[in-house]
């Protein structure tokens, strides 16, 4: 088995546009939650969205939206195949091939695949088919198939970047990123590839977010300070957020070979099943403890080397306390394992959430920083015996991890480490 290391990442999220932008906000606990225009209606009861700054692509004609500098130009074909995260994920994804130092030509190799992430565009989707029944499918955008379903991010990427080798799209709710991330890792240390660019994304409007009110998982909290606080006895749902974040993996002689920076290596991962509920986790958290488990067995190393570990605490009640029963299992009481949510600055990232929150926990190993759990006045009772850190902490971070769950009891769980 060849040793997989991180190369490169680009980042389109609510707490910055940059590497740079991103740590300084996670190390001093700036969040991106902001009052959102389409929620100020007095029949919803959310009002908070985490923004993406420097993109504008509310407007349903992809030749009204607007982009930051930096952003790879595109012909009018293109944009009209993208849904608003597209747009996001072709930022990031430049973004992290520069920062790797990748070249065109290691880019669109038979040895370069790409794995991607989403939930597809439910804002197009929905205004493709009311055209449909409106006016015919003849009358129909010959763009709208492509723009729109839940593989739109790997159909339009992987041609975009002219990606030659192995391609997919995951979907897995919150653990989709994580398990391309997974899998991608997999495919270079069997040797099938050398490099993987793996991208989440999702799109941060109204139709993506709202339908999560339906189930009560959304916060109706209006106070962008105290929304989103995951592990707060008072916590009352999720703040919903969107944006896109790249990760770039190689094999560990051939990137250093070509004198590449390398953020850590991923030592291992595992995933595992609760078997219990459609959207509800187990209660006592079964499958994320065994995730966690597998990801150490895999890392070869033990509970208590882990100096940090990045949750998956959106800020609901049942997912919190269940995560927090499984750190329990496998740390132990009294674990000196430092535990925080980045949601508590970002809000929830559905899709986007491993491979972000990934990158988050490489940037801090980077830095030698754990960032804090922010938000926190109240901790929950099952916080007790878990050294959740509310405030970020200077230091060597030598082993850290990050777990992500989604819809049906999905579970991932990484296991990072210094090359």
């Amino acid at each position: 088995m060849r040793n997989v290391v991180v190369t490169g990442l680009g980042f389109a999220t609510c707490i910055g546009l940059s590497r740079e932008a991103v740590t300084e906000n996670l190390r001093e606990l700036r969040h991106g939650i902001r009052p959102y225009p389409p929620f100020d209606k007095p029949d919803l009861r959310v009002k908070l969205a985490g923004i993406v700054g420097g993109f504008g692509v509310d407007s349903p004609d992809p030749e009204d939206w607007t982009f930051p500098a930096g952003m790879p130009a595109m012909k009018l074909e293109t944009l009209r195949s993208l849904p608003p995260h597209g747009a996001y994920a072709v930022y990031a994804t430049a973004r992290a091939i520069a920062d790797s130092g990748l070249s065109p030509d290691q880019v669109s190799s038979a040895r370069t695949g790409m794995y991607t992430a989403s939930s597809g565009s439910a804002a197009n989707l929905y205004a493709n088919l009311d055209r449909l029944k409106k006016f015919g499918p003849r009358r129909c955008p010959p763009h709208g198939i492509v723009s729109s379903i839940a593989g739109t991010l790997n159909f339009n990427l992987v041609s975009f970047f002219k990606i030659l080798g192995s391609s997919t799209g995951f979907v897995s709710a919150c653990a989709s990123s994580g398990h391309a991330l997974g899998h991608a890792a997999d495919e270079i240390a069997l040797g099938r590839q050398d490099a993987m660019l793996v991208v989440g994304a999702e799109d941060c409007n109204a139709e993506t977010i709202l339908p999560f009110d339906g189930i009560r998982a959304l916060s109706t909290n209006p106070d962008p300070e105290t929304a989103s606080r995951p592990f707060d006895r008072d916590r009352d749902g999720f703040v919903g957020t969107g944006g896109a974040v790249t990760m770039i993996l190689e094999e560990e002689e051939k990137a250093k070979a070509r004198g590449a920076h390398i953020y850590g290596k991923i030592a291992g991962w595992g995933q595992a099943s609760d078997g219990w509920h459609s959207m509800m986790p187990h209660p006592e958290g079964d499958g994320i403890a065994r995730a966690m488990e597998n990801a150490l067995a895999a890392a070869q190393v033990t509970p208590g080397s882990i100096d940090y570990l990045n949750a998956h605490a959106t800020s609901t009640q049942a997912g919190d306390a269940a995560e927090l029963k499984a750190i329990r299992r496998v740390f132990g009481p009294g674990a000196r394992v430092a535990v925080s949510s980045t949601k508590a600055l970002t809000g929830h990232a559905l899709s986007l959430s491993s491979v972000m929150e990934n990158a988050f926990t490489l940037l801090a190993m980077e830095e030698n920083f754990m960032p804090g759990s922010a938000h926190i006045a109240n901790p929950d009772a099952e916080a007790a015996g878990v050294n959740v850190i509310r405030e970020s902490r200077a230091g060597k971070v030598t082993l850290a991890m990050s777990n992500s769950s989604g819809f049906g009891g999905a579970n991932v769980s990484f296991v990072f480490s210094h090359v």
